[in-house]
């Protein structure tokens, strides 16, 4: 089992198709280390090992902020918020953005947090980077 950060090979060929829009619902679920999710993941449907438990509902939070713009002639998307859960407990080790308005559940990439990181009755949150041209969580180049 692993997790490795990526944008999905699936959603590259999604967005030449144009079925990913700006007033979709995005979401971004949590997993456990023992989880497998790489860039050849294409769905949340189906996916095992989410967090569970403690607070955290099934599916993960809903991503805000939908933004897309280019800096030189790399394309961005970004989410202006950074996504948290409140009064949680439980261990993740990684993230999965998919289009919740799709009946598929398509995914748009992996997170892989680098190590296991626990909430105790705490906020979790997931920082997302700042979405510069070298930085941004989701780029197309």
């Amino acid at each position: 089992m692993s997790i490795s950060q990526n944008l999905c090979v699936s959603y590259k060929q999604e967005i030449l198709s144009g079925i990913h829009q700006d007033t979709h619902e995005y979401k971004i679920a949590l997993f456990k280390n023992t989880a497998t999710l790489s860039k050849l993941t294409t769905s949340y449907s189906g996916l095992t090992e989410e967090v569970s438990g403690g607070g955290y509902i099934a599916g993960g939070n809903i991503l805000t902020g939908f933004s897309t713009s280019v800096i030189g002639d790399i394309a961005i998307l970004d989410f202006t918020s950074d996504p948290e859960w409140v009064d949680v407990s439980f261990t993740a080790r990684g993230a999965l953005i998919y289009n919740n308005s799709l009946v598929e559940k398509n995914a748009i990439a992996v997170l892989d947090f680098g190590a296991d990181y626990t909430c105790s009755e705490g906020t979790f949150s997931v920082v997302l980077p700042f979405p510069g041209e070298a930085t941004a969580l989701i780029r197309v180049v």
